[in-house]
């Protein structure tokens, strides 16, 4: 699942234009009054403006082989979000291993390396290493029916072990992360869950609004 674009909602555009362009060295694309877009590999990132914004959860993919050089990368730049005390979580059924961090907005940010993806980078570590978008979350109380709305918009496989309270769906390419937020909390943070609206463009098409899926034409 390719994912092209995602845009995400903020109430603090300038201070997350500051922290994606001077912190993280993204390149920025295109800016406006109301928003901004961001090169991440093969896909765009875009923030626009909106009053009111809950945290999202979303997800950048690395080379194979690149975690510990990344890691180093963001030392200089982030504070880590651990887990176990461990700044890199080893997710050994998923065969990959991630780094989380906060963003302006508190979203929880994540490199993650999947080894099964077999794409290496001989290069050092920088912005330029990453890869793509990887993840979304996307929260929902109705697992079964937003599977099928997803699904009818086109099939889409299960990653993994899904549970009753969370469910991959995608590919390592791509994927969304679908939690219950009455049940669940973020990994490795346990902040809270929020069905935060957002749009995607890729392989799926459509705008996520107050925990609905709306088809884009």
């Amino acid at each position: 699942m390719k994912i092209k674009e995602v845009i995400l909602y903020t109430s603090n555009l300038n201070e997350q234009l500051d922290f994606y362009t001077n912190v993280l060295e993204f390149r920025l694309l295109c800016r406006t009054s109301q928003q901004f877009s961001l090169q991440i590999g093969l896909s765009l990132l875009t923030f626009k403006f909106m009053e009111n914004t809950l945290p999202y959860h979303f997800a950048f993919n690395i080379p194979a082989d690149k975690e510990i050089e990344a890691l180093n990368w963001l030392n200089e730049r982030v504070a880590i979000l651990p887990y176990l005390g461990k700044e890199i979580a080893d997710f050994k059924l998923w065969n990959s291993k991630a780094i989380y961090f906060y963003d302006k907005d508190l979203n929880i940010v994540e490199f993650i390396s999947r080894k099964n993806l077999n794409i290496y980078d001989v290069r050092k570590f920088s912005v330029e290493s990453i890869l793509s978008i990887s993840e979304i979350g996307l929260p929902t109380i109705h697992m079964k029916d937003t599977f099928a709305e997803l699904n009818a918009l086109k099939k889409i496989n299960v990653y993994g072990s899904p549970t009753e309270h969370f469910c991959a769906l995608g590919n390592e390419e791509g994927m969304f992360i679908m939690v219950n937020p009455e049940t669940k909390k973020w990994f490795p943070t346990d902040d809270r869950v929020y069905q935060s609206d957002f749009i995607i463009k890729g392989d799926y098409n459509f705008e996520f609004v107050g925990g609905k899926i709306n088809k884009l034409n």
